[in-house]
């Protein structure tokens, strides 16, 4: 190997262009990711284990078929506005991010805000998907929908497993909303100005997006199979 090669190499990787030069909490981010990407993938599997090795199963049309003000007969509906507003929030984070990047505050507060927003109102309506299920005698240790053949169900994996998992994912959907309330705070009063930099916006964007992401696998598991 040359002389002249050796030292593009030794550039190419002292440079800032190596795949593994990325910022420490960026890193630090993706690992927690990773982490809790395996625990979604366990709750998923279980329920996917369970449900194909059960005789029967509630059917999601029937199970999921009220929207609130419209009554019932409306199969996946209100399930589909709340995805609708989470992948709105998905763009709207989007949209900060890159104005972080510009350095542009007053479009990053407005898209920062629009994304909580988003969370909130998801919240919202998962919280009122709840309440009516709960109403009709769902909840853990309690399923009162036949099943898809109309047989009665004789366990409670399903709601065992429903308001386990969607849960699960309802409090890490919080959770991004209280980052990003902490985020717009910070924006507001300068901090990232003083910092020269809007870092924390991006590694709040990845939760955020792992969360949206997160949703299509569990939408897809109870809602449409």
């Amino acid at each position: 190997m040359s002389t002249t090669t050796v030292a593009t190499d030794q550039k190419w990787w002292s440079g800032g262009r190596s795949p593994f030069n990325v910022e420490y909490g960026k890193l630090m981010m993706w690992y927690f990711l990773m982490s809790d990407a395996f625990t979604f993938g366990a709750f998923l599997i279980s329920y996917g284990t369970i449900r194909f090795s059960s005789n029967g199963w509630p059917d999601a049309n029937h199970v999921f078929q009220s929207f609130p003000f419209l009554g019932s007969g409306l199969p996946l509906l209100f399930v589909s506005l709340m995805t609708f507003i989470l992948i709105v929030s998905s763009v709207t984070m989007v949209l900060a991010v890159k104005a972080g990047h510009e350095r542009r505050k007053a479009d990053v507060v407005k898209y920062l805000f629009w994304t909580i927003i988003g969370g909130i109102a998801f919240l919202s309506c998962q919280a009122w998907e709840w309440t009516h299920l709960h109403h009709e005698g769902a909840w853990w240790g309690s399923n009162p929908f036949p099943n898809a053949d109309g047989s009665l169900s004789t366990t409670t994996n399903f709601s065992n497993f429903f308001f386990t998992i969607t849960g699960f994912h309802g409090f890490h959907v919080f959770s991004g909303v209280i980052i990003n309330i902490i985020m717009l705070i910070m924006t507001l009063t300068g901090v990232f100005e003083k910092r020269g930099h809007y870092l924390m916006i991006e590694k709040a964007g990845l939760y955020w997006h792992f969360v949206d992401l997160v949703w299509v696998f569990v939408f897809t598991c109870f809602y449409l199979v």
